[in-house]
């Protein structure tokens, strides 16, 4: 087996590494998380310019041609600077919703957009009471009025729903048993009467919204992936997404390493480096025991998902060991800083906080658990 990276793959990384390292300072960040929109337009049109927004699509839809591991690697570079903006709402909830869906006229109509860096999408998947991935707890309904659907109901944690162009909603269209049968995708313009939205405070400064539909209207067109038949679709790219997310972890959890271990070489207490100190050198083990780990599920499931190859548990494995290994990688982060890590303009503070969020994110370490057992036929 060859775990190495292909010369276009190594390029892309020190490409990626390069631009963010100049344009995505940590002082830029904590801009960025006072900032309504939390992003900006000269940085966004950047990462257009360089193919970033397309970089899993096909060419025939105006994208690089890459794919899904060429993304992990993009996405692990984002998460050692903690990127700000709604790539990931846009690329992977939007982007790869569409192409799972197979709705050919949607896709050849936005994928362009958005490979140009010109469209930003998002998708409306968690409801109030829950944060399960359980299509049974879907009860946002979708009504059928002529040719068209009126959306009624409440949507919680939409990923940079204000700053959308068109949110991916997940309704029921089947009012009868609440099952996988009777999900829909909607792709609904942001903009239409009757979304209201209301801004979440998060402990990352990302833009999460509450976005309520009243009685909205989405041409019967709009529909993704076929009247009652969302789900499957959806089950896919949450697995991506879950993936995506750990990718930003180990990149985060790689920064975290680099910085203690620069600080840890030059910082000395009783005339000594503490580098020296032997539960200074385990805390360092510990790091790279956990994020050894870390990458090789991330890269691991990434590759299997690349190949599509079913990997429903393996999934599950990664974003549990992920999420787990990151936190605690930020917690002897601030251990080995001591005191000044936790200072609120020291760097260490930007990634903690988004451990803990990350964490959280597509299932945490319980659910997934239960993903597991369910796989092993418990």
């Amino acid at each position: 087996m060859d775990f190495n990276f292909s010369e276009d793959q190594k390029l892309l990384r020190q490409s990626v590494r390069d631009f963010l390292t100049k344009e995505c300072p940590s002082a830029f960040v904590r801009e960025m998380e006072e900032d309504e929109k939390g992003y900006t337009q000269e940085i966004w049109r950047g990462m257009a310019d360089l193919g970033w927004m397309g970089l899993p699509f096909p060419e025939k839809y105006g994208g690089q041609g890459g794919d899904f591991l060429d993304l992990v690697i993009m996405l692990e570079e984002m998460g050692r600077v903690c990127l700000p903006g709604p790539f990931l709402s846009t690329v992977v909830l939007g982007g790869l919703t569409l192409l799972e869906t197979g709705n050919e006229s949607k896709v050849m109509e936005f994928l362009p957009k958005i490979a140009s860096g010109k469209m930003i999408l998002t998708l409306a998947l968690y409801e109030p009471g829950t944060t399960k991935y359980d299509p049974c707890l879907i009860v946002m309904k979708a009504s059928p009025k002529g040719s068209d659907y009126l959306i009624e109901g409440t949507k919680l944690f939409v990923p940079d729903g204000k700053v959308a162009d068109f949110i991916i909603c997940v309704a029921r269209t089947d009012g009868g048993a609440r099952s996988e049968k009777g999900v829909t995708l909607f792709l609904c313009d942001a903009k239409s009467p009757g979304i209201k939205y209301t801004p979440l405070k998060t402990i990352v400064g990302d833009k999460q919204y509450e976005v309520v539909f009243d009685k909205v209207k989405v041409p019967g067109e709009n529909v993704l992936g076929g009247l009652n038949e969302g789900w499957p679709a959806l089950e896919k790219v949450l697995n991506k997404a879950a993936v995506a997310k750990c990718a930003e972890m180990v990149g985060g959890a790689q920064q975290v390493l680099d910085m203690a271990l620069n600080y840890a070489k030059k910082r000395a207490q009783f005339e000594r480096l503490i580098g020296s100190f032997q539960a200074i050198q385990h805390h360092f083990a510990n790091i790279v025991i956990d994020l050894e780990g870390a990458k090789w599920m991330t890269y691991k499931t990434g590759w299997k998902l690349n190949k599509g190859i079913p990997c429903k548990k393996e999934v599950a494995v990664a974003k549990a060991w992920v999420s787990e290994a990151y936190k605690h990688i930020a917690s002897l982060g601030h251990q080995i800083f001591g005191g000044v890590g936790y200072m609120v303009d020291h760097d260490m503070t930007l990634y903690s906080r988004r451990a803990k969020a990350a964490e959280i994110a597509f299932g945490d370490a319980g659910f997934h658990r239960r993903v597991v057992a369910q796989e092993i036929g418990l």
